[in-house]
């Protein structure tokens, strides 16, 4: 079955669908091309329904999108059906069991950093520098001021999209490694608790307060992703170090350059395209090695690149058998293999 055809029942099943939805507007940097096929979710309910529906179109590539803060979409789009996660009422509060807060995979990180304090727990402050959701911050390992979502997380609901199945899968079931984890595109989150402490609700403020504080200062703002490369193992600089110390702060392709602000930022402006954003990527790695005889990687997720480029960014670390393992237990939990 089509794609169009996928589209026509989630439409018959009451769902907020729509063909050839440009997706652009829904990432940060605010490129790329078209979804075949956009499904717009607010509830665990209607996640539900799409799996149910999909189950009958195996063929069709899904991409699960919270806020598109780590995403480049090429510019030809994605061919199969995007499940956009939208917060509900209920997403902009946390539950408090003692130790144990719990949010909403669609609420964003910052309401979390913020609705964690106003409870009285802590540990969650470092999460308002980080834009996307939850839920995206699950599977990319998010992490940033020393902290990341291994050090917090204690389990998450997880749905299969394929499967229709929801299993509680706990930290280690997660397989997460440095910045990313054994989720796929074919996995919604629906809900994450992570351990938290007790704190006076005006310490976590002010953490808060040095957290943003800190961004502003150092980080740019306009129309980029964040941290374009991850970091090489230890004892080497970090990957904004290199890039700066390889002369390429303020290289310049179109209207896409690498930040003058922070070197591991590559920011768009009017008229970019996710080709121009990929060519810069390019440059900056292979310039990176030239210089220092280290390969660098991309944080940022790629979708609808050709196979030879994803591979280019891809960590080798991504097929080691560890993950690999990860990945498939993941899968067997939630049914995919039956």
């Amino acid at each position: 079955m089509t794609i169009g055809a996928l589209v026509t029942e989630l439409a018959s099943a009451g769902l907020d669908v729509q063909s050839n939805r440009p997706l652009a507007p829904l990432t940060t940097y605010g490129v790329g091309g078209n979804g075949a096929g956009v499904v717009k979710v607010s509830s665990r309910d209607q996640v539900v329904a799409v799996s149910e529906i999909l189950r009958d179109h195996p063929g069709v590539e899904t991409l699960v999108m919270g806020r598109g803060s780590n995403l480049l979409i090429a510019d030809k789009g994605f061919d199969g059906l995007v499940v956009l996660m939208a917060p509900s009422p209920t997403e902009n509060a946390v539950s408090v069991d003692g130790d144990i807060v719990e949010a909403g995979g669609a609420m964003l990180m910052p309401v979390l950093a913020r609705r964690s304090v106003g409870a009285g727990r802590g540990g969650l402050e470092w999460c308002v520098g980080i834009p996307g959701t939850v839920g995206g911050a699950v599977r990319m390992n998010a992490g940033g001021h020393g902290a990341d979502m291994t050090s917090s997380v204690v389990d998450a609901t997880v749905l299969s999209l394929r499967s229709g199945q929801v299993v509680r899968v706990s930290a280690e079931q997660l397989g997460f490694y440095f910045r990313g984890s054994a989720l796929s595109s074919n996995h919604v989150v629906l809900s994450v608790r992570m351990r938290t402490s007790s704190q006076e609700a005006a310490t976590g403020t002010t953490e808060i307060n040095a957290v943003v504080a800190w961004r502003r200062e150092h980080q740019p703002g306009g129309r980029n992703a964040g941290s374009v490369f991850v970091n090489p193992g230890a004892g080497d600089e970090s990957a904004g170090a290199l890039i700066d110390s390889a002369g390429l702060r303020g290289f310049t392709i179109g209207s896409v350059s690498v930040s003058e602000k922070h070197a591991n930022f590559i920011q768009a402006g009017d008229g970019s395209s996710a080709a121009d954003i990929a060519a810069v990527m390019a440059h900056v790695q292979s310039t990176v090695e030239q210089v220092h005889g280290i390969r660098i990687y991309s944080e940022v997720c790629l979708v609808g690149f050709s196979p030879d480029l994803m591979t280019r960014f891809s960590h080798p670390s991504h097929s080691y058998a560890v993950h690999v393992a990860a990945k498939e237990h993941l899968q067997n939990l939630l049914g995919e293999h039956v």
